[in-house]
């Protein structure tokens, strides 16, 4: 009888919930001691069949189209043994779609891995779902320091915006001519004769 992942995590639940009541005998903790260990071991087994197996299905994938036939085996088996198939495998059964056993794993493949992202999903979105909605309008967010949580949505016409008064309009400032910013210069006038005999003397 093989066992799934969750299935096994049960069991393990189960044991440690047997072992930790105060209620069980010595003869029923040594049987769930024996359980665990064995529980343990083919878990251990399993995970070094299943890496043999994915190295296995790399070589394969490697050589394909050549080795096909070898490849769909492994990876039929691989997936057998709780394998998760990859983007690599995907592309691969693609290109064997002419091969009716390779359209039917092609198929699984994809039920596996929208599974799989389903599963991921699932277990991130209840606490990521909860942060966005209070972000979102009409979320926490949106509540109103007067407001009473879980109150009545507050009617818009009673509550009217502020209107605001528009803004003057401010025409850009002229280009200033050249005159403008270089001012022509006054014309110097010479001395006169008193102020040459005053500079002389």
């Amino acid at each position: 009888m093989a066992f799934g992942a969750q299935e096994i995590r049960v069991l393990r639940r189960a044991l440690a919930l047997a072992l930790r009541s105060g209620t069980s005998s010595s003869e029923d903790v040594r049987d769930c001691l024996r359980l665990a260990e064995a529980v343990d071991e083919a878990t251990r087994e399993a995970a070094r069949l299943r890496a043999f197996l994915v190295a296995d299905l790399t070589r394969y994938r490697a050589a394909l189209p050549g080795t096909a036939a070898g490849y769909l085996a492994l990876l039929r088996e691989a997936l057998g043994a709780g394998y998760q198939p990859g983007v690599d495998d995907l592309a691969a059964l693609r290109a064997l779609r002419g091969n009716p056993a390779a359209a039917a794993l092609l198929e699984r493949c994809r039920s596996l891995t929208e599974e799989d992202v389903r599963t991921r999903l699932a277990r991130a979105l209840p606490a990521a779902s909860r942060a966005r909605l209070t972000a979102l309008p009409g979320g926490l967010g949106a509540a109103r320091p007067g407001d009473k949580p879980g109150g009545p949505a507050a009617d818009p016409a009673a509550d009217p915006a502020p209107t605001r008064e528009p803004r003057p309009v401010r025409l850009p400032r002229p280009v200033p001519t050249p005159g403008e910013v270089f001012p022509p210069r006054r014309p110097v006038r010479p001395p006169s004769d008193r102020t040459r005999r005053r500079v002389a003397g």
